[in-house]
């Protein structure tokens, strides 16, 4: 069976987040298509690159992923213990 013009898989056109920034140093959010590179910056006009940006997310310090601050959390609790008894 040949596909049909209409039946012809699309290309990628999912849009997501992105950080942009221009050579005049401003920097800005904006949702685009994965295949655009360079957007208008906002504030100049100037084509802005696309940048990679720093992620979203937080660690938790009791769930023990990040036992450095679960440490910390024990021994303050047991000190604090020691003095209120």
């Amino acid at each position: 069976m040949i596909p049909l013009r209409s039946q012809k898989k699309k290309k990628n056109t999912m849009l997501r987040i992105y950080d942009f920034k221009c050579s005049n140093d401003h920097t800005h959010e904006q949702f685009v298509s994965t295949a655009i590179e360079e957007a208008d910056c906002p504030e100049c006009g100037e084509k802005a690159k696309r940048i990679i940006s720093g992620g979203n997310f937080t660690l938790d310090a009791l769930s023990g992923d990040y036992p450095g601050a679960t440490m910390k959390w024990a021994r303050e609790h047991e000190k604090a213990a020691k003095i209120n008894n």
